[in-house]
């Protein structure tokens, strides 16, 4: 099933880094000469922020802190140390840096933190509540926008207050944006990767040659986003390998249906697939993980997290480094520094490239069978040795 295929991490390397990189670096040249990051505050007043979420997905957190962090590096906020544990009440976890922050320039708005918690009836009733919010009382001068529900809730011409978007699977695949060059509004801004996970899925299939591939999702518009499917479709196309599929529902549901459900699914494939890429999922989350890396690890299934190197560290075999979301969050904060010196969000550029990195867990690679490459070995950037436990406090 492995091959040790040549140069298969500088083919990444390469496609990872399109032409319009180069591109990307004069025009933020540019952008820095027009709209700089420097701090300035709003005529003598903080900058107040909001946010809004479609529900308590671990990724929304972990995003904003390192959008916080951003901000302190660019002076718009005091230094501190911002919170390492993960906590599952996300208002609380607002409130904290609401609470803490020390800035002459930026506030977090307590009360302006607004969650569907996943409930399509809830989300209705949220989404018109900050609407009215943002045009009545017309107190918050830009809205934080995580997830793909977030995001759609407010690319429309309801209202007109700055809103940057983050951490959304595809923001053109799911419509919150026109295209990678135009968001489609000028209040709105969402961060883009073209190709993102079809350079994650040909990276997966270079350094491990799987003939059948699983893929566990929501039936849904957005459930079929979060996981890609329409990219894993196409590179299963291209590259020949059949995709076995299952669904399990991802919204309007509990949590531990959620679970459940996801649990299902890979015990019914892991005995079918040679390899599994895990997906954006209420029910894939490390929480769950060793409940869902036990079939697969038994019978000898390669795994790819979409959602990082965290799932890595606890068992998955390989991913993308993120250095804990540092990179994404310090985009999301220069966008903000830009919009809050003069710059229309959909005016700014919204393509951006992760760095290429490969986070490789060499226990599970034992525990499956698998010999990486060296190149593989000598690219990667986080080399774990066992398999973390999962928390469980």
């Amino acid at each position: 099933m492995y091959q040790n295929l040549p140069e298969v991490v500088m083919h990444y390397l390469k496609s990872t880094i399109p032409a319009f990189f180069m591109l990307m670096v004069f025009m933020s040249l540019s952008w820095a000469q027009q709209y700089p990051v420097t701090p300035v505050d709003n005529n003598g007043q903080k900058w107040r922020i909001g946010y809004l979420e479609g529900g308590m997905f671990p990724d929304y957190q972990i995003i904003f802190f390192r959008t916080v962090e951003g901000l302190i590096e660019l002076g718009w906020i005091e230094p501190m140390d911002l919170p390492e544990e993960y906590n599952p009440d996300h208002e609380q976890a607002w409130q904290w840096v609401a609470e803490n922050v020390q800035s002459d320039y930026v506030e977090f708005v307590k009360d302006a933190f607004y969650t569907s918690e996943f409930e399509a009836e809830q989300r209705m009733q949220t989404k018109g509540e900050l609407i009215d919010r943002l045009n009545n009382q017309k107190d918050l001068d830009l809205i934080l926008a995580m997830g793909t529900w977030a995001g759609q809730d407010l690319a429309n011409d309801e209202h007109s207050t700055p809103t940057v978007v983050a951490s959304t699977s595809d923001p053109l695949g799911s419509g919150i944006i026109k295209s990678a060059e135009d968001s489609g509004f000028d209040h709105l801004h969402a961060k883009i990767e073209p190709d993102r996970y079809m350079r994650q899925l040909r990276l997966f299939h270079d350094i491990t040659g799987f003939r059948t591939m699983g893929l566990v999702f929501e039936d849904s518009r957005e459930g079929r986003t979060f996981a890609a499917v329409g990219d894993a479709e196409q590179v299963a196309s291209e590259r020949g390998f059949e995709l076995k599929t299952c669904h399990a529902r991802n919204s309007d549901v509990t949590l531990e249906q959620a679970s459940q459900e996801a649990q299902a699914c890979y015990s019914e494939l892991a005995p079918e697939v040679e390899a599994m890429y895990i997906t954006v999922h209420r029910g894939e989350n490390l929480s769950t993980l060793p409940h869902l890396l036990d079939p697969l690890l038994k019978n000898e299934v390669a795994t790819f997290a979409m959602p990082g190197s965290e799932f890595v560290k606890h068992g998955a075999l390989l991913s993308i480094a993120h250095a804990d979301f540092a990179y994404v969050g310090f985009f999301h904060a220069e966008t903000i520094a830009r919009i809050f010196n003069g710059a229309k969000p959909g005016n700014l550029e919204q393509r951006w490239a992760a760095p290429p990195k490969i986070a490789i867990n060499l226990r599970t690679a034992e525990t499956i069978g698998f010999n990486p490459p060296f190149d593989v070995l000598a690219a990667a950037d986080e080399i774990y040795d066992h398999i973390a436990p999962v928390s469980t406090d």
